[in-house]
């Protein structure tokens, strides 16, 4: 059945130079995934050994100018310093995506868009109902409503899952937008105190930081400067400052000026700068941070079930297995019913429902506003770290056998994206923009354009 033409096509592959782009974001993702796992592991069997006081003492060991108010603890020099070049990356990243991406076509944008919206909106109200009461729980409502893009695919790679395109498109767009909202959360409800004259004062080199990118200006030494002031100004201000991430990411153009050749004459300066820092962002940044967060002293099997005793650590389980999965499908099933728009590529709403499982595997920016809500090395902070790991795990299972049942369909669908090559090097599944000639298009088939 033919989907009318200008409707949603859910699981649409997009077109060949974005498919190409994101297949070599999400293999440094996946590198930076395995490195997460690996920080997680020794951080867990660090603060569990004999040896847990020295994890303890690493972590909470202080450095930086006290002049300047930045003699911080590693780890929240983890949190507030490492996560900044995180959020800078998933900056640029989201830009790309609504400028130059697929996604600058609204009717491809709402889908996974309102996805991430219901993915974050039914967690937080599944955790405010399982902690209704009066002793603080309720400041923890947004740890659930994160997606960790890179442990998901870590997952994806222990499986060995022939996961096609569309759907991992699908997924790692979800966790941008996820990226956004989870920041602004932040930046509006975890601001304990704002000091207005020094968030004003960071608008000064985060302007002039701005007109220089604007002007294709790459010297390091003029930009690096001017983001770790931008980044200092945050922090004094009060709002926190991974913020000021996002805000440098902004700034960046993402499509060439006409002076510099045009989008014709290659990617632009945010393209640039992601590739030049994903790596960091993946590689060093993410991990470390998993490293700093994730070492919570559980006291055996007894501790274990005296934290998911705590209604906090039940809600962040409930929100990431549960919440995540209500709210992905049932803002797609939305999407559908008031589009008519219909699955593409042998695709369905099982293959939905994995992609909503590994959108609960919540952790880096969960366990950041789990430090946010609750205060970094509190018992009601230690029993969100083993909520997340739990929720997390138990969506990590559940996606591993809904993904595993589907493989041999999308081991189908992988042997036809792999089709040969014609003579420009794009593959015969996808066709070329007739209106643009020499530029990739969509799929044969895909009757949204």
């Amino acid at each position: 059945m033919t989907t009318p033409a200008g409707s949603t096509r859910v699981f649409a592959r997009g077109s060949w130079s974005e498919a190409r782009r994101i297949a070599d974001v999400l293999r440094k993702e996946t590198v930076g995934g395995v490195l997460l796992l690996a920080g997680t592991v020794v951080a867990l069997v660090w603060a569990n050994s004999p040896w847990a006081d020295s994890y303890g003492a690493l972590r909470d060991t202080r450095v930086g100018p006290a002049s300047l108010h930045l003699d911080l603890t590693l780890g929240t020099w983890a949190a507030d310093g490492l996560l900044a070049v995180f959020f800078f990356v998933a900056g640029l990243e989201l830009k790309r995506e609504f400028v130059a991406g697929d996604l600058r076509d609204p009717r491809r944008a709402v889908l996974p868009v309102a996805a991430a919206v219901g993915g974050m909106t039914v967690p937080a109200l599944l955790y405010a109902l399982v902690n209704l009461g009066g002793d603080g729980a309720l400041r923890g409502w947004a740890i659930p409503t994160a997606t960790d893009i890179a442990f998901a695919l870590a997952v994806l790679a222990v499986i060995s899952t022939h996961l096609p395109s569309a759907l991992r498109t699908f997924l790692l767009t979800l966790a941008v937008v996820d990226d956004l909202l989870a920041i602004t959360i932040i930046a509006v409800f975890y601001t304990s105190s704002l000091a207005a004259g020094w968030l004003a004062l960071a608008l000064v080199p985060l302007a002039v930081f701005g007109f220089l990118v604007q002007r294709r200006v790459r010297s390091w030494w003029l930009l690096l400067p001017l983001a770790v002031l931008t980044w200092v100004l945050v922090h004094e201000s009060g709002v926190h400052a991974t913020v000021a991430g996002v805000l440098l990411a902004f700034t960046v153009p993402v499509v060439r000026s006409e002076a510099a050749g045009g989008p014709e004459a290659g990617p632009g300066l945010a393209e640039h700068l992601e590739h030049r820092f994903r790596p960091l962002s993946a590689g060093v940044a993410v991990p470390l941070f998993a490293f700093c967060a994730a070492g919570v002293t559980v006291g055996g099997l007894s501790g274990l079930v005296e934290s998911l005793g705590d209604r906090v650590a039940l809600g962040i389980v409930a929100g990431l297995v549960v919440g995540k999965v209500v709210g992905i499908v049932g803002a797609t099933w939305l999407v559908t019913r008031f589009t008519r728009a219909e699955f593409a590529d042998e695709l369905g709403w099982p293959d939905l429902v994995g992609m909503a499982l590994l959108g609960g595997i919540g952790f880096t920016v969960s366990l950041l506003i789990g430090e946010l809500a609750f205060g970094v090395g509190t018992e009601r902070d230690d029993h969100v770290k083993v909520g997340v790991l739990v929720g997390t795990v138990l969506s990590a299972l559940l996606a591993t056998v809904v993904l595993r049942l589907r493989n041999r369909r999308y081991r189908r669908i992988e042997e036809l994206e792999r089709v040969d090559a014609d003579a420009d090097g794009i593959p015969d599944v996808y066709q070329r923009d007739p209106d643009t000639p020499g530029a990739p298009g969509t799929r044969r088939g895909s009757a949204d354009g």
